[in-house]
């Protein structure tokens, strides 16, 4: 499993199980298995340097839960920071039965200010 989050031509953040479309040894798009978009937005009432994370159905209207992307859409893929890997796997895989609120506050410190 490798969850990832993709940046789309659309400027939508998706939060997925990425797979590569391979043809003749060559990567052609991506499968993305139960995608959702990924929203951030950062409330008054939190502390500083923290922000509130919602996550919502990619494409709502069907039944499919693998999608194909071709690659032109894709603009970059990176991995999300531990707290939204957690919240992805508790409410989309159901990967954990403690239940996570959709709306869960992130420390923006967290994982994205570490470098490789």
């Amino acid at each position: 499993m490798t969850i990832k989050i993709a940046l789309l031509r659309s400027g939508e953040r998706v939060i997925s199980d990425i797979q590569e479309m391979v043809v003749s040894e060559k990567t052609i798009g991506y499968f993305f298995n139960k995608p959702c978009l990924v929203s951030t937005r950062k409330p008054a009432s939190n502390p500083p340097g923290s922000f509130q994370i919602k996550l919502a159905p990619w494409i709502p209207v069907t039944k499919q839960t693998k999608i194909p992307v071709i690659n032109d859409w894709v603009v970059t893929l990176v991995d999300p920071i531990d707290d939204l890997v957690k919240m992805y796997k508790t409410q989309i895989l159901g990967d954990d039965k403690n239940e996570i609120d959709q709306n869960d506050s992130v420390d923006e410190q967290s994982d994205s200010d570490q470098s490789d």
